[in-house]
């Protein structure tokens, strides 16, 4: 009696492991019956955000090739399908329409704020992961935004850390620190400026009139002379890197003794070199990964690809982003397995806690309920012609906050 139990034993033990083997094989026979995975983007390669865009393109393409050459995500490779949008919300659409229609993509990597907001109902119609490079906190609460992604410190929280380190830095207990916000009269551009203005209020930080510079403006001289009249001690830049140097040039033309903080896109290695000098001890930048080159471990790759693929001289912060972006998207797809709908990738993403790629940026974490990827940021500064670190600026992850 006790030997057939055994035997018994036996025989249900190798069903289990002959069903749990089945089981694995079914999985990997589906994932590897996947030709490839195929991922659309939309890049501003020739519009008024190309100053910035096109670096973070090469981010997101090399990150492809790179991935591609070292095995593909769970051995399956990835078909990017990517064209240029040239900042243009109607062609957005249009190319959307045919990544969805005609290649069946539920996985876009996307760009601006303009048209990542403008199809904010289609993504969520069909169910698409769509990560971007805008950081528009409309974007960070599932409730309305299930699959709406990105892995920047989004823009309301940049500009409450940038006007939390005027308030503790202010040099002068007698007074109040003075600032204005400059910024395009865009989507973009304005999408932090409530949270900001609120932010200041709670702090005492006072601001004077809101100045809109375009992102292809050639001259802000105009601006510039009223913000001079209000005499502040700071102010906050919201354009991308051509529309700051523009205003931190023509600022040194007429004498506006200030200093500038920048959001993400308006501050990187090249603006010294577009502004003139005098960025170097007044421009700092909120910006969510580490610069170009930065010795950290999460660089190594970074570096290895740009020496191989040799697509320029050098590149910047926005390359990084860019890189970061696809990165994350990739770890959302490997952990869902041969399951890659919509749905199965945003709930992928979703089990994301304090994840971190070598230190490119600080952990990311996203949930259920809160999309914000953290609510910290580096801040740097042009010194001495340098592009130098200054803090980490942090404040707590407060749910109050979530898509404002």
């Amino acid at each position: 009696m006790a030997i057939l139990r055994k035997r018994t034993i036996w025989i249900m033990a190798a069903c289990i492991l002959i069903l749990i083997a089945a089981g694995a094989y079914l999985y990997l026979f589906q994932f590897q019956q996947k030709k490839s995975i195929k991922i659309g983007a939309l890049f501003d390669l020739t519009g008024p955000t190309s100053d910035v865009g096109v670096d973070y393109s090469l981010g997101v393409k090399e990150a492809v090739r790179w991935i591609n050459e070292h095995g593909g995500i769970n051995g399956t490779k990835i078909d990017l399908i990517s064209n240029d949008y040239a900042y243009n919300i109607k062609k957005a659409r249009s190319l959307y329409k045919k990544y969805i229609n005609e290649y069946k993509i539920e996985l876009i990597q996307g760009w601006g704020t303009g048209d990542t907001e403008a199809l904010m109902g289609d993504v969520n119609r069909d169910s698409v992961v769509y990560m971007s490079g805008s950081y528009s906190a409309s974007l960070t609460d599932p409730f309305y935004t299930p699959y709406n992604f990105f892995i920047g410190t989004d823009y309301s929280t940049s500009i409450r850390l940038a006007i939390k380190y005027i308030k503790e830095t202010h040099p002068d207990p007698s007074r109040p620190p003075k600032m204005v916000f400059i910024y395009p009269d865009h989507p973009y551009g304005r999408a932090p400026i409530p949270a900001g203005k609120r932010m200041a209020a709670e702090l005492g930080v006072n601001y004077g009139q809101d100045q809109f510079v375009a992102l292809s403006a050639k001259t802000a001289i105009k601006k510039l002379r009223e913000v001079k009249n209000y005499n502040p001690d700071w102010v906050w830049l919201g354009g991308t890197l051509n529309s700051c140097a523009v205003i931190i040039r023509d600022a040194g033309k007429i004498g506006l003794d200030t200093k500038f903080i920048i959001n993400t896109w308006g501050f990187d290695e090249r603006l010294l070199k577009k502004s003139g000098p005098y960025a170097d001890g007044r421009a700092y930048g909120v910006v969510p990964c580490v610069k170009w080159g930065e010795r950290v471990a999460g660089m190594k790759n970074i570096m290895q690809a740009h020496n191989k693929y040799r697509s320029g001289k050098m590149h910047t912060v926005h390359y990084v982003k860019g890189w970061l972006s696809m990165m994350v998207m990739a770890e959302g797809i490997k952990r869902a397995g041969g399951k890659l709908s919509g749905p199965d990738i945003r709930d992928s993403l979703e089990s994301l806690k304090l994840f971190n790629i070598g230190n490119l940026s600080a952990p990311i974490t996203y949930t259920a309920t809160d999309h914000r990827p953290n609510t910290q940021a580096k801040l740097y500064k042009i010194e001495g012609g340098e592009y130098l670190p200054v803090t980490e600026i942090k404040m707590l992850r407060d749910p109050r906050f979530i898509g404002w």
